[in-house]
């Protein structure tokens, strides 16, 4: 009878039930983008400043979650310290416009009440999640763009900065490249960037970088709220004022207690739009909850303890493959199944985090109150210490 227990919990997907006493206080998830990053495309040096970068993100996060703050300060204090790390594309890592100027944008929810900010086009502003979150608690708006949200952020305080301060030489080198292959013209280099030739000791994303830029955090804090962040300098080269799905709230960035989940997204951004990944996840992460998750909670109040200390490794099969685990992955394959391509973490209200991704890898990360900060890099890679 146990075991027919277990396999339907397996079939289903079903975590919460079977181990939602075992929720964790608190629990802090991180992305830092998805893409074609395989082990030779990085130096041993790259790779170590990768997962140190992603290691302070997440100590970040989790101090203010340890000491009982909320999940949206966790996840806007992490994204401010990636939006300041030249190896991402946030903020100073922020690749260029075919202009040859940094256009930024973010978007940050709270899953508690559904409430939600996001900006598009930023040019001044040194933490555009930073603005997000401003939107969301101090205008009676859920998205500005451009020049408008530019003074809107100033006009509340937040600190504004030269446009130079996004340039990185090695993201202009990208945009070069970029536009030679579209035979495009290269735009002069912005006023008060530094010279070519100037020497720097930042760590830097290797030249043939091929990931879609975006960082993102999720959080369960103690109250139980969900919360997500993104921000992003979206894609080199864009024109025309392209906007991808991070502001979009619902294709990369959404959260929902009600549903159980918060979701940042990394990817090819029209196709995340199209298929509202985000909003999906959560969606089908309730679906699965509400249809299964009464039955599989009552079948296993019936096995006794004896059985569930011989299947600790079962269920901990079942733990890992959670509802929002089952749903990232199936939105991820319809999103492959448009021709695009990316990542996603989502966090559950039981405070497991999933990663889906259809790309050889992903910068991500995890820590909760039961454990300790582990990253990974590649797709194959289990996260570790």
């Amino acid at each position: 009878m146990k075991s027919a227990i277990l396999a339907f919990c397996l079939a289903t997907g079903l975590a919460g039930a079977a181990s939602a006493q075992e929720a964790p206080a608190w629990s802090f998830a991180i992305h830092g983008g998805a893409g074609v990053i395989e082990r030779a495309d990085l130096s041993p040096e790259q790779d170590a400043a990768y997962r140190a970068a992603l290691h302070r993100a997440l100590t970040a996060g989790s101090a203010v979650l340890a000491a009982g703050g909320s999940s949206l300060d966790a996840v806007q204090v992490a994204i401010e310290l990636m939006e300041d790390d030249p190896l991402f594309n946030a903020g100073r890592g922020a690749v260029f416009t075919a202009a040859g100027r940094n256009e930024l944008d973010a978007a940050v929810m709270d899953g508690s009440d559904l409430t939600a900010g996001a900006v598009a086009g930023l040019t001044t502003t040194r933490h555009p999640i930073a603005v997000a979150r401003a939107v969301m608690e101090q205008s009676p708006h859920v998205m500005l763009i451009g020049e408008g949200a530019d003074t809107f952020a100033a006009s509340v305080g937040l600190e504004q900065v030269d446009p130079s301060f996004f340039f990185t030489e090695r993201r202009w080198r990208g945009l070069e490249t970029a536009l030679r292959a579209q035979n495009l013209p290269i735009p002069e280099r912005p006023a008060g960037a530094p010279g070519s030739m100037a020497e720097t000791t930042l760590p830097a994303p290797p030249l043939n970088e091929r990931k879609f830029g975006t960082v993102g955090a999720v959080a369960l804090d103690s109250q139980g709220r969900l919360a997500a962040g993104t921000s992003t300098g979206g894609m080199t080269a864009k024109r025309w004022g392209r906007v991808g799905d991070v502001p979009v709230l619902g294709a990369g960035t959404y959260a929902s207690n009600r549903d159980g989940c918060a979701v940042s997204a990394t990817g090819s951004g029209e196709y995340f739009i199209r298929a509202t990944v985000a909003r999906d996840i959560c969606a089908r992460t309730r679906a699965l909850r509400d249809s299964h998750g009464a039955d599989v909670a009552a079948a296993l109040t019936q096995a006794d303890a004896a059985d569930r200390a011989s299947d600790r490794d079962t269920l901990h099969m079942v733990h890992e493959r959670s509802p929002h685990q089952a749903a990232a992955e199936a939105e991820i394959a319809d999103v492959g199944s448009l021709g695009g391509d990316g990542g996603v973490i989502v966090m559950g209200l039981d405070g497991t985090p999933a990663f889906a991704m259809n790309t050889s890898g992903m910068y991500r990360g995890a820590v909760s109150a039961e454990a300790p900060a582990r990253v990974a890099i590649y797709g194959d890679e289990a996260l570790r210490p």
